[in-house]
């Protein structure tokens, strides 16, 4: 028996050109919200991709003015580095979650990490930082730092990395995307191109 006759009705039932037309519906929608939704964006490692979602500008223009703007991007903290394949499936997970709250118009005005996320970015911070955590040295001056040092997150002591102090999504005034996110077109107005034009 061929695929096509396990999923479509038998050609004799008038529900065969109804079975296709709500398909090829499904199928175009499908393609449609994955073309407006930029999916293929988030398989790459580019910071602007987490802009994609607006509740996010806060957080990266945050990273945009921290000291790990250089060194790391949000996948760099984000998501697992111990595997390819639990990147991607953390990055699927965590992105289908944020995309069905984001869409439902859930967000919460100040974003805060579930324990998974805290466990993975509390893992990379110890990654990139392994030789500060195992320091001798920092245990004459900050307290308890030889019985601490794994036993709490970095961000307990190290609050504003790399975000800052103000996270609430309305705290941040005039907080724009680095992008024109709904727009293709130059966003300049006529007149300025063609003096910017004229001065060249």
């Amino acid at each position: 028996m061929k695929v096509k006759e396990k999923i479509l009705p038998p050609t004799t039932t008038r529900w065969r050109k109804t079975a296709i037309f709500f398909m090829a519906v499904v199928i175009g929608l499908g393609l449609f919200m994955a073309k407006e939704s930029r999916v293929i964006s988030y398989m790459s490692d580019n910071p602007q991709a987490c802009v994609n979602c607006h509740v996010m500008t806060p957080m990266y223009n945050s990273w945009m003015h921290s000291s790990h703007r250089e060194y790391a991007n949000c996948n760099d903290c984000h998501v697992p580095h111990n595997n390819v394949f639990n990147k991607y499936y953390f990055k699927a997970k965590d992105g289908l979650y944020h995309a069905s709250v984001f869409t439902a118009r859930m967000e919460p005005d100040v974003i805060e990490m579930k324990e998974a996320s805290q466990e993975v970015v509390q893992n990379n911070c110890i990654r990139c930082h392994v030789q500060q955590v195992t320091q001798t040295k920092y245990d004459s001056y900050i307290d308890d730092h030889r019985e601490n040092r794994t036993g709490r997150q970095c961000w307990s002591c190290h609050v504003n990395v790399p975000h800052g102090t103000v996270h609430g999504l309305s705290t941040i005034k005039y907080n724009v995307a680095p992008l024109p996110t709904d727009q293709q077109e130059l966003v300049i107005p006529k007149w300025m191109q063609e003096q910017i034009e004229q001065e060249d």
